[in-house]
């Protein structure tokens, strides 16, 4: 079995400081997202946003997605649904014990605000940096996405 190089210092060292900077990043849009109006857990905006990526997807499926126990999620899927903002489909013709969740139209526009809420505060951090730093982010974007594959 080959053994792979050892990782060079710097690219350690540039993984911790991209580390970091994305947690602080991601915790400050977390944040912004957390100071809405619509009063939910983030694990509920994280159930609607993967029910919005996979309309249909049954309840012990989207538990095992976020790792969670299937009484868990069928607790947190009751309170998205008597919230307005999910509800269950019609049952599959094929196997009517599964049934697959969608958002309503309601789910849809507070997973839209809470998107929007991120987006323009991010924007607006973004529009307050000097023209290179702008620019050296487009340019890092094209790489993140190369590490993201």
């Amino acid at each position: 079995m080959p053994t792979e190089p050892p990782i060079p210092k710097h690219a350690i060292a540039l993984a911790d400081d991209l580390r970091t900077a994305l947690h602080h990043v991601f915790r400050r849009i977390r944040q912004e997202g957390d100071s809405d109006p619509h009063g939910l857990s983030l694990q509920h905006k994280l159930l609607l946003s993967a029910i919005h990526t996979t309309p249909g997807i049954g309840v012990a499926e989207l538990a095992r997605m976020e790792k969670l126990r299937g009484p868990t999620m069928s607790g947190h899927i009751k309170a998205l649904e008597n919230a307005g903002l999910v509800r269950r489909d019609t049952p599959n013709p094929e196997d009517r014990r599964r049934v697959g969740l969608l958002l309503t139209e309601r789910g849809a526009a507070v997973l839209q605000d809470i998107r929007s809420r991120r987006l323009d505060w991010l924007a607006r951090k973004l529009a307050q940096l000097p023209p290179e730093g702008a620019q050296a982010l487009r340019h890092a974007i094209q790489y993140l996405n190369e590490v993201g594959e």
